[in-house]
């Protein structure tokens, strides 16, 4: 989104508050889906969260604590109409249909995954390599023969993979499971459980940490902390973690995986971002655990059968 924002906006103040908002949006967005963040896809992994309650009950939050910044922050002198004339720039840029076949196969095989695990019940992993395994069929069939578009096939994109990245969450995951077979997790989870008896506050602190400390490790510790017998599946404790780990990172540039990005393409500098979002950011986060509470406590929810809908509760009877 930040490369797009690049071709519709020239550079200026108003162009860094969008990408700021790309990042709050992506990490908002991210927290409400098993597959939308890599902390709340190890959640759904481990079992602590389930694919259609955690949707159903973080997609208000979510949505709220994008809500609140892009209100407050179209309040501002910098962003306060200075909406601009852009080219259209991508009429001239249609995607070819091979291409917008893959993109949407690529999507299907993502949206898929979670079906997969809830119908054979095997590691979701298994399901994003079928998906992979579709797509590198697909691009084969559509450019065999096709010597110039090696490029566009599975194996190229491979060898393009972040080995590094896979390598440092690895290090990640291997370090506090260390720490938990050690037992230091389990020491530090009674010490908060005898100090902070509150769930909502640990949970908000681990969001608030987030944005200094990468939110994978964290989450990586909470797991190891507690398990599904101190907190069941889709307790307020996991939830509130997968959200406040997800948007937490929003406050910091340097909290989340987007903001890191966002600086690098941008060049925004960490007190740029700290003195004109970070506020917003916070606020939203705020609110949005806010807003989760209010759900969790008055059960409002999104509904998801036939019968739970009352103008449709009638056709099924």
């Amino acid at each position: 989104m930040v490369s797009l924002l690049r071709k519709l906006v020239p550079p200026s103040e108003y162009r860094k508050f969008l990408g700021a908002v790309v990042v709050i949006a992506a990490n908002a967005g991210g927290a409400w889906t098993p597959i939308g963040d890599v902390t709340t896809t190890m959640l759904w992994i481990h079992g602590q969260i389930s694919t259609v309650e955690t949707m159903k009950s973080l997609v208000i939050p979510s949505a709220i604590s994008l809500a609140v910044p892009l209100a407050l922050m179209s309040l501002t002198s910098e962003v306060s109409g200075s909406g601009q004339d852009t080219p259209n720039v991508l009429a001239s840029e249609q995607m070819a249909p091979r291409g917008q076949l893959v993109f949407s196969v690529g999507i299907g095989a993502l949206i898929f995954v979670p079906v997969f695990k809830a119908l054979t019940g095997l590691p979701p992993y298994l399901g994003m390599l079928f998906g992979l395994g579709v797509l590198w069929i697909l691009t084969d069939a559509i450019h065999y023969g096709e010597s110039e578009r090696q490029r566009l096939k599975v194996p190229q994109a491979l060898s393009r993979i972040d080995t590094q990245g896979v390598l440092f969450f690895l290090g990640i995951l291997l370090s506090v499971s260390s720490l938990e077979a050690a037992g230091v997790l389990r020491e530090l989870a009674n010490y908060l459980d005898s100090h902070i008896a509150n769930v909502e506050l640990i949970a908000s602190a681990i969001g608030v940490v987030s944005a200094i400390i990468d939110n994978v490790p964290l989450v990586a510790a909470t797991m190891g902390m507690y398990d599904v017998t101190s907190f069941p599946q889709d307790s307020e404790f996991w939830q509130l973690i997968a959200f406040c780990a997800g948007t937490g990172g929003s406050m910091l540039i340097i909290g989340s995986a987007a903001g890191v990005a966002f600086m690098g393409m941008e060049r925004v500098d960490f007190f740029w971002y700290f003195r004109k979002v970070s506020g917003f950011a916070f606020a939203g986060y705020a609110a949005g655990i806010a807003a989760y509470l209010a759900v969790h406590n008055f059960h409002l929810s999104l509904p998801t059968t036939i019968a739970e809908v009352p103008f449709l509760h009638g056709f099924t009877h």
